[in-house]
């Protein structure tokens, strides 16, 4: 009799063990709800700056609010990007890269995008106006803010750390702190697609 509850416990342990899910290396955002809106204009003569998240539908979006002039978080999280983007191979339509600055004092939507192709021609980049700025802070529920006198070329913008992962429906699913391994990166990303 005791093997028999013995075979039984192990037979409902081996079936529990198979329902459990692989766990996410961001942050789930649960609920995922909508997506806040982020509407930059971007350069006049430069349309791949300009920026609608709701025109990305079907398309999962991966997003860093940071700057140009960054000396550490921004260099190395495009840089795991790009790593994240190589281990998902060939195929990566259906994920858009996307960088914001929220340093529109120094940086222009064309300083943004060279700044983010330069980690991987995919990578697009973009810089708000003042205006745009306060709407996006807002909506987003995240702050930036100089560090330091702005009128001086040294100064730093303290901003969000985290990327920030839309799916392809529109919502607001993961964040992704800073030191996720590339591979776990791209292992979340595929997962959303």
């Amino acid at each position: 009799m005791r093997s028999v509850v013995r075979i039984t416990l192990l037979w409902f342990s081996a079936l529990g063990l198979g329902c459990v899910e692989r766990p996410w290396h961001g942050i789930v955002r649960s609920p995922a709800d909508p997506a806040p809106s982020l509407v930059l204009a971007g350069a006049a003569d430069r349309p791949e700056t300009r920026v609608r998240l709701d025109s990305l539908r079907g398309q999962v979006v991966v997003l860093y609010f940071g700057y140009t002039h960054c000396p550490d978080v921004c260099p190395t999280t495009l840089s795991d990007w790009a790593r994240a983007k190589r281990a998902l191979g060939a195929d990566t339509t259906g994920i858009r890269w996307i960088f914001v600055s929220v340093d529109p004092t120094r940086d222009t939507p064309a300083d943004a995008d060279a700044y983010a192709r330069q980690f991987d021609p995919a990578f697009r980049g973009t810089a708000p106006t003042d205006a745009e700025l306060a709407l996006l802070l807002a909506d987003w529920s995240i702050a930036a803010y100089p560090e330091g006198d702005p009128r001086t070329p040294d100064y730093t913008v303290a901003h969000p750390a985290h990327t920030f992962v839309v799916d392809a429906e529109g919502r607001f699913r993961l964040m992704i702190p800073p030191g996720v391994r590339a591979d776990d990166i791209a292992d979340d990303l595929r997962r959303l697609r």
